[in-house]
């Protein structure tokens, strides 16, 4: 298993227990309410139904080999990018059929999160790597033009070894923040050069803390008040932080191991990488409203509350291999990568 993972599984299995306890609260429903069909190929609920296109990604592996896919997102050109772990492949470029354009490395064995965004008109990224500890910026075709290291600036930080980052999001100006998800779960703040400017969250328990900041995102749904969408996985749960770093809310999603936050329009769609065991393939899709109510688990039960608290949901164990991240289109069409998924390639989602 790579390392990646290797914390959150540790804090599943001491959690188990009591996460059996909330499924075994919603198995009876969930089966007397049969939410699957053996043969049923249409995903998610209400206004968010899908179907799944499971052939899409499909290449030849000798010619474009993968392993972990992790996270995906889209130019521009309609383009869809994605992180592999696998040495030949960091990034590979999609059309909206499935068709490989392109793809590059950049030594990157660890790729994992990627994000994007345009800078006086042309586009970069930003890819994380907590297996060699970095972070880089990066042109479309695969230049790199900065790089960034371990904060020697955090005192907590006593080797490079213990920055291990997940994800990236950079704001209007190009100021840049990088999420430790694997490391010591400090959301660290750099403008556009790289300089640190400062940090904020860490691991422990509380308000301002985290357990595996694994994503981050700007939310702008607000104009006039952005702030910072971010991951605590392991306790199944969003923060949210002002730009400057300061705690505005907690997210609660029992039973939910989120990935990222990915919002489009007025909705927030993330994957679920795990419901119930490391040891299992499962995890599914889930869609939240802008008033943080649960509205579609493609790949999963309906969503049910109960004392406006959400049932731990349940995955349809077939749909999705630990789906790691979502990419929407333009049509709300869902691209989905997934992790320790036997080098398997992305899903698409087609909305119908």
């Amino acid at each position: 298993m790579m390392g990646e993972e290797q914390n959150s599984r540790r804090n599943f299995l001491k959690k188990s227990s009591l996460f059996g306890i909330g499924i075994t609260s919603n198995i009876n429903s969930f089966n007397m309410n049969n939410n699957f069909k053996k043969d049923d190929l249409i995903l998610g609920h209400d206004d968010f139904k899908y179907k799944i296109d499971k052939k899409w990604g499909v290449q030849n592996p000798n010619i474009f080999p993968v392993n972990d896919c992790h996270e995906m997102v889209m130019d521009k050109k309609n383009r869809i990018l994605m992180t592999t772990t696998h040495p030949k492949n960091n990034i590979l470029i999609f059309n909206t059929s499935g068709k490989i354009l392109d793809s590059w490395s950049i030594n990157y064995n660890g790729a994992h999160g990627l994000s994007i965004f345009d800078e006086g008109g042309e586009e970069f990224l930003f890819i994380t790597d907590p297996e060699n500890h970095k972070v880089c910026k990066t042109d479309l075709n695969g230049k790199k033009i900065l790089e960034i290291g371990y904060p020697k600036e955090i005192d907590e930080y006593k080797s490079e070894d213990q920055f291990k980052p997940t994800e990236t999001v950079v704001s209007s100006n190009g100021d840049i923040y990088i999420a430790d998800g694997y490391g010591l779960d400090y959301i660290i703040k750099y403008d556009y050069k790289g300089n640190y400017l400062f940090h904020f969250g860490g691991h422990g328990e509380g308000d301002e803390k985290f357990d595996c900041c694994h994503g981050i995102t700007i939310d702008q749904r607000e104009v006039n008040n952005p702030s910072l969408l971010i991951t605590s996985r392991t306790k199944n749960e969003f923060k949210r932080f002002s730009l400057d770093g300061d705690y505005i809310e907690t997210i609660s999603l029992p039973g939910c191991w989120i990935c990222r936050p990915v919002i489009k329009n007025d909705y927030l769609y993330f994957a679920v990488i795990v419901t119930s065991s490391w040891n299992q393939y499962d995890g599914m899709l889930a869609i939240l409203n802008k008033n943080n109510k649960l509205i579609s688990l493609p790949g999963g039960n309906k969503p049910m509350y109960f004392e406006e608290k959400l049932v731990n949901p349940l995955s349809d164990k077939k749909s999705f291999f630990n789906p790691h991240d979502v990419c929407i289109d333009n049509d709300l069409n869902i691209y989905v990568p997934q992790w320790n998924s036997k080098n398997t390639y992305p899903l698409k989602l087609i909305r119908i």
